[in-house]
Parts: structure tokens; sequence; C-alpha cells
């Protein structure tokens, strides 16, 4: 019996011993302690034995048994002890890098767009001016030359507010954001550079019109400023914003607030012209931005500008329209969604 105990113990001790992983540390464990085992059965074969023999002989088996389960803990801790390094080593975090994750947020093509527009105009001296949403049918209608019977100031294009005690006449919801540029005009006189960003409201909602959208506008006024003047500042901003030169043409109009009044269109920054199936301008070429015109005398005079001294000009754009026409989006309704996986060129 101290034989085969002996024999066991060095072939098993040797085997775990260089073992190489925890399946094999466990084959060798249910081999040797295991209820078939070949210590189990010296233990059962204790029965057998001679009295005068068997407590010998189970010490030896016992105190067996305890050394390999001893050495089979011992192993087991170096083997996870090694695969832990291992683990750490493959998944090495150096802590000096930047956190990984979630990429920091970005900025909504809507505001992208006003970043970029003021951004070029403050490079042509034009500073920004704010005014509120809520205002005054004089800054929004009167102060603009818009009579009495302009169907602006019909019910279906304009949100009101009911009269009250502090404002007998009522209130609106801007239609655009020349209000601001009577204000601005009013406060600090001319002559005057500023660009004027903001939410505008109207009745409308279809896919390229929203009741609430975003609108930018400029104004300059100074003495002997020229219609040149006006084309050469847009060309600027149309170019810088579009990233190419971009050929240009105007189309007479009509805007109680200047005169005279036109409508820029810019050739087609997508195709030129040449792709009759292009999605951005329709194969037309030509892509309608913005209004503008010089200041009418009256605004000039409303603003508390003397006109017989001081010309200037004026123009407005969408926001929305910009963003959409840059970006690739062809549903003016996603910019209020949320979400943007619709966005066709996918920088958003």
């Amino acid at each position: 019996m101290l034989t085969q105990v002996n024999e066991l113990r060095e072939y098993f001790s040797s085997r775990i011993y260089e073992a190489e992983s925890s399946d094999e540390l466990q084959s060798l464990k249910v081999s040797s302690l295991g209820k078939k085992g070949e210590v189990t059965a010296l233990l059962k074969k204790l029965g057998s034995m001679p009295s005068e023999e068997r407590k010998a002989a189970g010490e030896c088996v016992n105190l067996l048994r305890n050394e390999l389960e001893e050495i089979f803990e011992t192993k087991a801790k170096q083997l996870k002890d090694k695969q832990n390094s291992m683990t750490e080593q493959r998944n090495a975090i150096d802590v000096s890098l930047p956190a990984s994750g979630r990429y920091a947020g970005v900025f909504h093509p809507v505001v992208e767009t006003l970043h970029e527009i003021v951004n070029i105009m403050a490079g042509v001296g034009f500073s920004v001016a704010l005014g509120p949403e809520i205002e005054e049918d004089f800054y929004n209608f009167e102060a603009l030359n818009i009579p009495k019977s302009h169907p602006a100031r019909d019910m279906q294009d304009t949100f009101y507010f009911p009269a009250d005690d502090v404002h007998p006449e009522g209130r609106l919801l801007r239609t655009h954001t020349s209000p601001v540029q009577i204000r601005s005009m009013l406060k600090y006189g001319a002559p005057i550079r500023v660009v004027c960003p903001g939410k505008v409201y109207r009745r409308d909602n279809d896919p390229t019109h929203s009741p609430m959208f975003n609108q930018l506008e400029g104004l300059l006024v100074d003495e002997d400023v020229a219609f040149a003047d006006m084309k050469g500042c847009l060309q600027v901003l149309m170019n810088n914003f579009f990233g190419k030169s971009l050929r240009n043409r105007y189309r007479a109009s009509y805007f109680p607030f200047t005169e005279p009044s036109m409508e820029m269109d810019v050739e087609c920054f997508e195709c030129s012209g040449k792709n009759p199936d292009c999605r951005i301008c329709k194969g037309s070429g030509w892509l309608e931005v913005c209004g503008m015109g010089m200041v009418h005398p009256y605004v000039l005079r409303s603003g508390g500008v003397d006109p017989a001294k001081y010309n200037g000009f004026a123009w407005g754009m969408g926001l929305d329209r910009m963003a959409m026409l840059k970006y690739g989006i062809n549903d003016l309704r996603l910019m209020f969604d949320g979400s943007l996986q619709d966005v066709t060129r996918g920088e958003y």
C-alpha cells in the first residue's frame, strides 16, 4: 500500500505541476480524487485489509489526499493569476489616452450654418444683433413700410397675441428678423453693419415650410452705398459658404422695405446645371438663396437715420434652407424631429 501511495504522490504531483490550464487541472483532480479516482480507490481497499495494517495504511492514504488537495488549490490559484495577468495585458489601458466611449456632441445643421455665416460676415466687418421674438406691431410691420392692408398682416400668416392693459394694440410672434434692424438703427444710429439671426414664426407647415423657422438678415447703412456693394458682399458670403466660386444672377422682385428689390440665385454648387437629375437644383442649374435690396427711405427714417445723408442695403435668407442645400436634407421637418438619421449625406 505504501508503495502505491508514493507512486501516486509522485505521479500526480508531477502532472499537477505541469498542468497549463484549468481544464487540464480539473481533469487530473477527477482522475485522482474523484469518485472513481485512484486515491479514492485506495481508500475503498482499506476495508479489506487486516485490522493491524488498516490504521497505518489509512493514515498514509488520507495524508496523500490532503497533500494533493493542497497542491490542487495552490496550482489553481497560480493558473487563475496567470489568466488574469494575460487578460490585463491583452486589455491593457493607457490611462494617459483620452477617455473612450461616446463622441462629443455636434452642432445641429442649422446652428452649424448660422456659425459659418456669422463668421464669414464678421470677416467683412459685420457684428451680430439680436431682438425679442415676441414683437410689437410697429417694429414688425409699420417701421418696415408694411401698410395695414398688406397680406403679411393677415391672421392666416401671423401669430397674434390678444391685447391687454400693457399692450392695448396686442403683440405678435415676429414673422421675420427685420424688426432687429429697426431696433439696431434706433440704438446705434448710422453707419452700421449688423447681421440679425433668430427664430421667426408664420402659419405654414409642409415639407418646405414650418410654423417656426430660422432666418438671418443683414443690414449695412453708410454714406454712398451702391447696389454693387451689396452684390459684392453677398457674393463673398455665398462663395465662402459653399466653398467655391459660383456664378450668380439677380431677379427683380418686390419687398415693401427695400427699393429696388431683388432675389439672388447662385449656380448649383453640386452640378453647375450639367445634371438634369441633380437632387439639389432639379436640373435648373440655379439655387434661390436670398432676397435683397436697397433700404427704403421710409425704413431709414423709422430707424432714426436721415435718408438724405445715408443709404444702405439689406438682405434676408432662411438658415434652414441654406442648411438643407449644403447638407442635402430633403425635408424641412427633419430639422425638428430630434433625429437626423435620414439626412442623405450623413454628415450629422
